[in-house]
């Protein structure tokens, strides 16, 4: 698919603060997607859409939600429904129809059991692209050019915590995550 639409898009909806994010996300994946052995466009185009309803207004993602037939946790939680809608409408409305690509954004801020190497790479690259500032990304960053699985189970452990201490509503799909990968994990290390 060609990305001028989507640029087009971002260009004329998202805030300068998105903006910078968006691109960062987008360099961040195709890096990761080349020393990984993923489909750089592939990784280019989940990162251009990833965040496509990330700074919409409530009303207008409840909206979304029920019209696109998306369960009712979605609704006033923009946090887990941006992602979402934005898959139904990349598939929708730009014809797209990988389900990598669609599961990568539709995944990326809550991860999911059994992700793929697409999916690992969108929402790690979310979490550590060149404008993120919290305490551990560095951390996050060093991991990620290692060992693409360790910098995702960090990153789920530290969001389990973060949202956890929240008192917020935590995904299952974030927690079945983060259990995937520790068995995955324990498992490499007993088959050595």
């Amino acid at each position: 698919m060609n990305t001028d639409s989507i640029n087009s898009y971002i260009e004329k909806n998202f805030s300068e603060k998105r903006k910078i994010h968006t691109e960062g996300v987008r360099s961040t994946a195709i890096s990761l997607a080349e020393k990984y052995g993923a489909d750089p466009k592939k990784a280019e185009l989940a990162a251009l859409f990833h965040d496509m309803y990330r700074g919409v207004p409530v009303d207008a993602l409840n909206y979304y939600v029920k019209h696109l037939g998306l369960d009712k946790r979605y609704l006033d939680n923009c946090n887990l429904a941006h992602g979402k809608i934005a898959a139904i409408i990349m598939k929708r409305d730009y014809g797209i129809e990988d389900e990598d690509i669609l599961n990568a954004v539709s995944f990326h801020t809550t991860g999911r059991k059994n992700m793929s190497l697409l999916e690992k790479i969108i929402y790690i690259a979310d979490a550590i692209e060149p404008s993120r500032h919290y305490p551990g990304v560095e951390e996050l960053r060093e991991a990620a050019m290692k060992d693409l699985d360790l910098a995702c189970l960090l990153s789920l452990e530290h969001t389990i915590e973060y949202v956890q201490g929240q008192g917020s509503f935590l995904d299952e799909d974030t927690l079945r995550a983060r259990n995937d990968l520790r068995k995955r994990r324990e498992m490499e290390k007993i088959n050595g």
